[in-house]
């Protein structure tokens, strides 16, 4: 099976586009139970009603690196971390930590004027074949390349490739294929609806049925129709979207223009000085800050005041550090947002993002490292390429490339639904070696920017803080567990499921062992239970 585009593996994980009747799910399903509620929650309410209700909690500051926060959200504002010293005010930084007005956090991507901030990015994978190009452009064989450069010519050549998929042609290409995976299901979806066997784009746009698998259908149906030759059926559609999508693919070529220096335009610092780290601003709701807002809430929206939604950890602060643009995001930033949450007192950090290449390496490496000496714990998400990332590297990466050892504070997250029959997320990345667990990411319903505003998403960056959130709760109860006891935790009390899965990278049915380390889905429940055993 050819990889689904994100667009169109998250809509397919709705089952929108499959002519199947959807089951109602509850909006907050994530924290409900498998056996009384019937979805694949981590049945962290049921926790709540029956392990910690005569229990108090001590209060657990959690780190979120992403895109932003809206500090106004009614649901966020009661759990947004205060740095007290700062916004005591009475001098350019009272708490002399460096950075100047962080009162609920920092962005690393900004100049010191606050209204100075890096937005949009390019990919990592053009930055590193364009800086590069020039050295290896002309080279036809690796013999030629010096043995000392060999290993960073292997990247490029990478680099090279994944640019070009990445383009806009590239995109294009992907889009075409996988329209061509999901023809079949949405073909005999319109035939049931339409009562005919061949039909036309005309007689899609007949169609007036309020009906959200309908809207999706003719949406993806119309890629095809639009692209192909104009009065086409349906039953011509495959050969010529084929044709359309080869002759496209022969065509692709690397992309001739370097990205804009997007961070190097904006951010005041000498990115190759890792020890250059005090940049940057205190303004984190620069662009758009829609997916850390949505992260945040996933992890600790206020609980019980009649708001929205209620987060998985109830005695949570929120630390929100802004490292993540609308594109990958750089190593540097990533190093820093580790060290800034660590040095600032967070026990547990949410990472929901993540890239191709990661030149350097070492530098968020070296973050990691330091956030395990300090008992700090990483939970990151395993991206959304329903890629096998034991395979194809997908970074921040836990495998140290010094001495090839798996860092122990951090842990991997992949992304489910809520019903057996499409369990494992089919734009989910998998890997029975790097992922440590499954947890929920399907239609997750949180906070989003605009002060009351709630909406749905769907990836690994909403189960990444569907996790984080649980291990704030076993560490507010059991303040006397490491970061690794929690993980060892979390990893231990899994939900096993028995029964095969889809495969999302082959489509095959498999064992989940075969897709993450442990075979489950994160269990709250039974996570709390085992803390309380841990002296």
């Amino acid at each position: 099976m050819k990889k689904l585009t994100a667009a169109l593996a998250l809509a397919l994980s709705t089952g929108v586009a499959l002519g199947q009747n959807v089951q109602q799910v509850p909006q907050n399903w994530h924290l409900l139970d498998q056996q009384t509620d019937g979805v694949y929650g981590i049945s962290i309410e049921k926790a709540y009603q029956e392990l910690l209700q005569n229990k108090q909690p001590d209060t657990v500051l959690v780190a979120v690196i992403d895109s932003g926060i809206d500090t106004l959200h009614e649901d966020l504002t009661p759990v947004l971390w205060r740095n007290r010293l700062e916004a005591a005010g009475g001098s350019l930084d009272p708490d002399r930590n460096g950075y100047a007005g962080d009162i609920y956090g920092w962005n690393f991507l900004g100049a010191d004027d606050p209204s100075k901030n890096v937005t949009k990015d390019s990919y990592e994978s053009e930055r590193v074949y364009f800086k590069y190009k020039d050295k290896f452009a002309g080279v036809t064989s690796e013999k030629q390349v010096k043995k000392k450069d060999r290993e960073l010519y292997k990247v490029w050549l990478k680099s090279k490739e994944h640019a070009t998929k990445v383009s806009e042609a590239g995109k294009e290409v992907d889009m075409m294929y996988s329209l061509l995976e999901v023809l079949p299901r949405v073909d005999g979806f319109f035939k049931m609806l339409l009562r005919k066997d061949t039909y036309t784009a005309q007689d899609l746009d007949s169609l007036k049925i309020d009906d959200p698998r309908v809207a999706q259908g003719k949406k993806l149906y119309g890629m095809v129709f639009e692209r192909v030759t104009p009065g086409a059926t349906n039953k011509q559609l495959p050969e010529l979207l084929q044709q359309y999508a080869d002759s496209l693919k022969a065509n692709l070529k690397a992309p001739e223009t370097p990205p804009v220096d997007y961070r190097g335009l904006v951010v005041e610092d000498d990115y190759n000085n890792i020890n250059d780290r005090y940049y940057g601003n205190n303004n984190l709701m620069a662009g758009n800050p829609k997916h850390g807002t949505h992260v945040a809430g996933i992890i600790g929206a206020a609980r019980n005041n009649n708001l929205g939604i209620d987060g998985v950890a109830d005695a949570v602060k929120i630390m929100m550090i802004r490292a993540v643009p609308d594109g990958d995001e750089h190593d540097k930033d990533i190093a820093m947002a580790i060290r800034y949450a660590v040095d600032n007192g967070a026990k547990i950090i949410n990472m929901s993002f993540g890239k191709s290449f990661s030149p350097e390496r070492e530098w968020v490496e070296d973050a990691i490292k330091y956030a395990e000496a300090h008992d700090v714990l990483i939970v990151r998400a395993a991206g959304n390429d329903n890629t096998n990332i034991d395979e194809v590297p997908y970074f921040p990466n836990p495998i140290s490339l010094k001495d090839k050892t798996k860092a122990p504070n951090v842990i991997t997250v992949g992304a489910t639904g809520p019903m057996q029959r499409s369990l494992i997320a089919p734009f989910s990345n998998y890997g029975k070696g790097i992922v440590d667990v499954f947890a929920p990411g399907v239609n997750i319903y949180s906070t989003i920017p605009g002060g009351n505003a709630y909406g749905s998403s769907s990836g690994t960056s909403m189960a990444s803080p569907v996790v984080t959130g649980l291990a704030a709760v076993i560490k507010a109860y059991y303040p006397h567990l490491s970061a690794i006891q929690i993980k060892n935790i979390i990893e231990a009390s899994v939900t096993k499921i028995d029964e095969p899965v889809i495969n999302p990278g082959t489509g095959e049915k498999v064992a989940i062992s075969e897709l993450a380390r442990t075979g489950g889905i994160v269990n709250a429940y039974k996570a709390l239970k085992l803390a309380d055993t841990i002296q």
